[in-house]
């Protein structure tokens, strides 16, 4: 009696089947990118900018006609060092466009003033036909600034 088989194991054989693992990886990685990169495709800003020629700058900036507005911490905004309201700063801007719509306006913000009450600045100087805006920087403010931050 023999209880063994007596006929050799025939061996590893080849398998037919597809592995699907990898393309499982593949299209699970494609689906994170899609996912985290769609609401930054959806949400972009559509915008025409103008085109415009750059003008060639002459090197005397004196005879550029501007007048200086300045905003404090709280926001209040000043002509020449004169604090004004928006109707009074209004009435300047357009007495000061009627007299040369290239008047430059030079704006001086302290750094803790509110994105939107600049913007606001910029909607009087806009409708009051004053197109030219400059912003003035304090150049030695950043060096003495410490270093590592703020």
């Amino acid at each position: 009696m023999a209880f063994g088989r007596l006929d050799k194991p025939a061996g590893h054989q080849p398998i037919s089947d597809i592995n699907v693992t990898p393309l499982v990886d593949v299209m699970l990685v494609l689906l994170v990118i899609f996912i985290i990169s769609a609401p930054l495709m959806a949400s972009r800003l559509e915008m025409e900018l103008p085109e415009v020629a750059t003008p060639v700058r002459s090197d005397t900036v004196e005879d550029e006609a501007y007048v200086t507005v300045a905003l404090d911490a709280q926001g209040q905004a000043y002509w020449d060092d004169q604090p004004l309201s928006d109707e009074q700063l209004s009435q300047r801007m357009t007495q000061a466009a009627q007299v040369d719509r290239r008047t430059e306006v030079r704006l001086r913000a302290d750094q803790r003033v509110p994105h939107g009450r600049v913007m606001q600045l910029m909607a009087i100087a806009q409708q009051a036909g004053l197109a030219r805006m400059g912003f003035v920087t304090d150049p030695s403010a950043r060096s003495a600034a410490p270093e590592g931050g703020r």
